[in-house]
């Protein structure tokens, strides 16, 4: 592969991605290489790496003689990839709280003023697209497990965090009205800011899983 279709296929990988990560491209959608092609203005052969690419990523899925599809979704899997994300991201943030520095800290800080910030403009404009908050979201838990030292383990929990974002995004159809987002950040944030390990992770499962019963409130009511 040259460069340029190396450019392409990762253009095409992050345009595919996001479009099935935000639902723009609904789960079980067949995905035509000549479609794609005109839709994002690329060239059949990077979007083939994209898809395989995806695939392996289990965003996608290949079945011979139907080619490509989005991966499907249900409560059960829903349910999996929610227990799989707690136990990783309890790991990760338990790992980053003992070898977290100053630097470290300051990077929480600064993502979660950026969140905020974020927060208030999806607040106001309740119908803009959520892209912007989406992307502060992440990386203020990307922020928070910073520091912990294996590189296998916070590229274990990003694939799974892109599993569990796309489930997330359908609870976006049905808010609740009652609950505070960015107080559960901020709580998450100064357990982790005071080193209380215990008390971090709680509040991490327990935002997680309150997305996961959101979510599941709108596929299997």
């Amino acid at each position: 592969m040259t460069i340029a279709q190396e450019t392409l296929s990762d253009r095409a990988h992050a345009m595919l991605r996001s479009d099935i990560v935000s639902g723009r491209l609904a789960p079980e959608t067949r995905l035509r290489i000549v479609q794609l092609s005109e839709a994002y203005g690329i060239g059949a052969s990077p979007l083939r790496e994209a898809l395989s690419k995806l695939t392996s990523e289990f965003l996608v899925l290949f079945e011979p003689q139907r080619g490509f599809s989005v991966a499907p979704v249900s409560a059960e899997e829903l349910r999996d990839i929610s227990r799989v994300r707690c136990d990783l991201e309890s790991e990760a943030l338990r790992r980053a709280i003992e070898a977290g520095d100053e630097a470290w800290e300051a990077g929480i800080v600064a993502a979660f003023y950026a969140l905020g910030k974020a927060d208030t403009r999806r607040r106001a404009e309740p119908s803009t697209d959520a892209a912007d908050w989406e992307d502060k979201n992440r990386a203020f838990h990307e922020a928070l497990v910073a520091a912990c030292e294996s590189p296998w383990l916070k590229r274990l929990r990003g694939l799974i965090y892109y599993q569990h974002e796309r489930y997330r995004r359908i609870s976006l159809t049905h808010p609740d009205p009652a609950r505070d987002l960015q107080a559960e950040h901020s709580a998450i944030m100064d357990a982790t800011l005071a080193h209380d390990t215990p008390e971090a992770i709680r509040l991490s499962k327990a935002h997680i899983d309150q997305t996961t019963q959101a979510v599941l409130k709108v596929i299997d009511p």
